[in-house]
């Protein structure tokens, strides 16, 4: 049907007052008719996560988790911006992640064969994220300590911090790492976690949100988007609002 003659039918319609009634249940069959036919389409209601639980273990071990924690906090630190990313929920965000599919690697083909792609086609590793933690966390606490005769979570943060600088450079290599491929993990969870949904653990009382001025799972703020240069204050939104409602 050509445009010009929808719009006509439309105009008909709305004058006979049919209109109205195709949106309702009464007005099913007519819906069916003007559609041509078939099944009316009904939107799926789409359970909601369940929030994950900041006194609940999940996937790490006291050890893991004190490294993961010093980790994380020197990638984002408290300052006058925002609290750590501790602070803000993102090893519990990643714990929680890593515990299920995510961690492993059901997203992605993990089959092999495996080879080494170029630099636009992102890292080709056959381990999961889930293993990359484990072996990751475990090869580079002993680097640190074959270095400094202490463990990363007893350095100083200036040396922390120049630790991770080498690793994002390249300038370590693990037993089954390279210690950029292990940055760049670390880099992008801490990252998804301060800036996920709060119900998956971080970006606790949306303090990421907050930070950048992102309104959250709010269904429609189309009214502020002409508004240009103006300071908006919209309150953010998480889904768990959504259960509470």
């Amino acid at each position: 049907m050509k445009r010009r003659s929808f719009i006509k039918a439309g105009l008909i319609l709305a004058g006979t007052g049919t209109a109205a009634s195709i949106f309702t249940p009464a007005g099913a069959a007519e819906r069916k008719n003007v559609l041509n036919g078939g099944k009316i389409w009904r939107a799926k209601e789409t359970p909601l996560p369940t929030p994950a639980d900041p006194t609940q273990r999940l996937f790490f071990n006291e050890r893991e988790y004190a490294l993961v924690t010093a980790i994380f906090d020197r990638l984002i630190p408290a300052d006058e911006l925002s609290v750590s990313a501790s602070q803000a929920g993102c090893v519990v965000f990643i714990d929680n992640q890593l515990a299920g599919d995510y961690g492993k690697a059901k997203w992605k083909y993990n089959q092999g064969p495996f080879e080494n792609g170029t630099e636009s086609q992102g890292n080709q590793s056959p381990y999961s994220p889930a293993e990359i933690y484990r072996k990751g966390l475990q090869e580079l606490d002993t680097h640190c300590t074959r270095l400094f005769n202490k463990s990363f979570t007893e350095l100083s943060h200036d040396m922390q911090d120049a630790y991770l600088e080498k690793m994002e450079s390249g300038e370590f290599t693990y037993p089954t790492f390279n210690s950029e491929v292990l940055f760049g993990q670390f880099l992008a969870n801490v990252q998804e976690g301060f800036l996920a949904d709060p119900i998956y653990g971080g970006n606790r009382n949306m303090v990421g949100w907050r930070m950048i001025g992102f309104p959250g799972a709010r269904y429609d703020y189309r009214d502020y988007a002409p508004l240009k240069g103006q300071k908006l204050n919209i309150e953010p939104i998480s889904i768990i609002q959504l259960l509470k409602a």
